[in-house]
């Protein structure tokens, strides 16, 4: 009776386990178990290059960022918009890749753009407030000659 009874409370503290990981949304999950996010994507133009960009639209979603992310293909990156303008600041905690972040006004223009060192706290932030922040890999934009004042194209930008 007693294994029947021990095996019993197993297989019940199982389910539960299972139904309360079932109501964690995948972002949360990602977070707790250091993997990375994976979320709809944008095509953005900037001059001649395309870019693909992950769409972080929720504060979960951009919250959790590109944290755990070990690589990034050369024209990925990540686009965070929020609901409204504001001055934008970023930190680096658990993201694992050197990033930079271009600061972008509603029309597409770069407002200013930051680089920030992997698995730090140190805030950068927009110098006006914005709606949008692009994150690519570290030196993406200086080495295509992109800079304050440049525009990015694409869906998310009016005018």
């Amino acid at each position: 009776m007693t294994l029947i009874h021990t095996s019993l409370r197993a297989w019940c503290l199982a389910i539960t386990s299972l139904t309360a990981l079932a109501s964690i949304s995948p972002s949360t999950l990602a977070q707790s178990t250091g993997q990375a996010q994976h979320l709809s994507t944008v095509t953005l133009g900037a001059g001649m290059y395309n870019i693909v960009a992950q769409v972080a639209r929720t504060p979960q979603e951009r919250q959790i960022g590109l944290m755990f992310r070990e690589n990034m293909p050369v024209h990925e990156g990540m686009l965070f918009i929020f609901e409204e303008a504001a001055t934008q600041c970023f930190w680096m905690k658990n993201t694992l890749l050197p990033l930079s972040a271009a600061f972008v006004a509603e029309d597409g223009r770069i407002v200013n753009i930051e680089d920030m060192a992997p698995q730090t706290e140190t805030s950068h932030c927009s110098k006006q407030p914005v709606r949008m922040v692009l994150e690519m890999n570290q030196g993406w934009f200086s080495k295509r000659g992109l800079k304050a004042g440049s525009k990015l194209t694409g869906a998310p930008f009016s005018g």
